[in-house]
């Protein structure tokens, strides 16, 4: 936990970036019955019968300082998945830069599924420039990116969505208008705050 909270209050030059990453999935659901459009004085009314139309990953990258997000949407979320979103990361969204990255412990978010995808000169070459930091067990509160997935949970997947093409269209109208207003996150929680507030869980020294 501290070793994030330290991440979180470094100062940052242009030549660095601090990206965290999360994700999460979405069923697509289809409509039995067309809806009924909503009416002055009326809510829009839909059936309670629906036909499911499979699941979606959706990978979460956001740049919290920069005000930055960019979600993947995948039809699995495997290492050679993660292996080609890291790629993308690193040579299409930031380019010549090091990549200062927070994720979780998933066992697809290791260095060794860049071998699995990819030769082992791109592999060395893509992981030379991530730094990476693991949240810990049950700390996944301190990756940001767990932060904007609800937030685009409550904002844009708070309804029916019938497949992944609406899926991905909306999705990418949402990160658009966040990404034109920058909306960044203030993180003040720190180390000082968490040997307060948790004292409970650092273990105790007996003199």
């Amino acid at each position: 936990m501290e070793d994030i909270l330290e991440v979180y209050q470094r100062v940052y030059d242009e030549h660095e970036v601090l990206v965290c990453m999360d994700e999460t999935s979405k069923q697509q659901v289809k409509e039995t019955r067309v809806p009924c459009a909503p009416q002055p004085g009326r809510f829009a009314k839909f059936d309670y019968e629906y036909e499911r139309n499979g699941v979606s990953n959706l990978f979460m990258l956001f740049a919290p300082l920069a005000g930055w997000r960019h979600v993947k949407v995948t039809d699995r979320h495997t290492k050679i998945d993660w292996a080609h979103l890291i790629k993308e990361l690193v040579d299409v969204h930031f380019p010549g830069k090091k990549i200062i990255l927070v994720m979780d412990n998933l066992n697809t978010h290791k260095l060794g599924s860049l071998y699995e995808a990819f030769e082992p000169q791109e592999a060395r070459r893509i992981s030379e420039r991530l730094e990476i930091h693991y949240t810990p067990k049950h700390g996944s509160w301190l990756d940001m990116a767990e932060i904007e997935i609800s937030v685009m949970s409550r904002q844009c997947l708070n309804r029916r969505i019938p497949d992944q093409e609406t899926l991905r269209r909306e999705i990418n109208a949402w990160q658009q208008q966040r990404n034109q207003k920058s909306v960044a996150v203030n993180w003040r929680f720190t180390t000082a705050d968490a040997r307060i507030k948790l004292k409970s869980l650092y273990p105790s020294i007996l003199a």
